[in-house]
């Protein structure tokens, strides 16, 4: 199965067996988690629902599993989801290709339906990933309340001419560290967690474990240095030597996100650029609200928001 634009419509994202397995698996835990959720809101959560779940959720053909592992990934929990959905209205308990090759046809025939003006990805981060640069649990549902007060869809919808698409939609993708899991680089804005280490009087002990933990080898350390040294132009921010530091020599200086703006597949793909200096949750939020702002005031015909910032230049953010 692909789903793309234009020309494009290939199989144009990849992954290896053991991560595409990983992917299965976390799309078929968000649908539980999706499902337990809509029966929450509405006070029907019990025992004998979330039994029910376990025993209509649908096994999957191996060919069926492949072809959706191929759909782009910004819309594949969305594909899986219609695609069960197919399969469940033929009474059918297991996937098969063929339903995925219906739902292809559906959802191809009828996008407009499934587009809601605006996607935002987080990452594996809230799950408990180790690699963690912030624990923040809130910049994701409020950049979507944000994006959900727009109207985003009707925006689109009166500047697009012809039917609405998914690529028509404004992305925001939110990594808690510069792994950067869930692309942030290719999204309309994208933010990556960042703790940005410095420098403190505290005597350092020689360890070296701040040299052996950077992979960007950005730490240097030798038996004539004082303390370490941090080259700006290679660390990432990603804190993993501030974990590791037993003598508190390297602090935090600054914590929040570096922020990735105007990336974008297609025709033309690009990576987000980034701007300046790493952000507090409330200075992201501030300047996530100015990237909406300019995306809307200067959008013409649709277009994503890399195009708009290849016309206006950084300089209003």
């Amino acid at each position: 199965m692909s789903i793309g634009t234009g020309s494009n419509q290939k199989n144009w994202i990849f992954f290896d067996l053991s991560h595409m397995e990983l992917l299965v698996e976390i799309d078929r835990i968000q649908h539980k988690e999706d499902w337990e959720e809509n029966h929450a809101r509405d006070g029907r959560k019990t025992i004998r629902d979330l039994s029910r779940w376990e025993a209509e959720k649908m096994e999957w053909t191996k060919q069926a599993e492949e072809a959706v592992s191929k759909v782009p990934f910004f819309v594949r929990k969305r594909v899986r989801k219609r695609v069960e959905e197919e399969a469940a209205a033929q009474g059918a308990r297991e996937v098969g290709i063929e339903h995925v090759s219906a739902c292809r046809k559906r959802f191809l025939d009828n996008m407009e339906s499934e587009v809601k003006g605006f996607q935002v990805e987080t990452c594996f981060g809230p799950g408990g990933c180790p690699n963690r640069a912030v624990n923040d649990e809130r910049t994701a549902g409020r950049i979507e309340e944000m994006l959900r007060g727009k109207d985003l869809r009707a925006f689109l919808k009166e500047r697009v001419q012809g039917p609405l698409k998914v690529h028509h939609e404004f992305r925001v993708s939110i990594s808690d560290c510069p792994n950067a899991c869930s692309r942030p680089q290719i999204a309309d804005v994208g933010l990556i967690g960042a703790r940005q280490p410095m420098v403190s009087e505290a005597p350092c002990t020689q360890c070296g474990s701040c040299v052996e933990v950077c992979r960007e080898r950005a730490v240097m350390l030798d038996e004539s240095m004082d303390a370490p040294v941090i080259d700006a132009e290679k660390c990432l921010a990603c804190g993993q030597c501030l974990a590791v530091c037993p003598s508190g020599t390297l602090l935090e200086a600054r914590r929040g996100y570096r922020i990735l703006v105007g990336g974008k597949l297609g025709r033309h793909p690009q990576l987000g650029k980034e701007l300046e200096d790493i952000r507090s949750v409330e200075e992201t939020v501030a300047a996530f609200e100015r990237c909406l702002r300019l995306y809307m005031e200067c959008n013409r015909s649709g277009e994503r928001f890399g195009e708009i910032l290849n016309r206006t230049g950084l300089e209003e953010l």
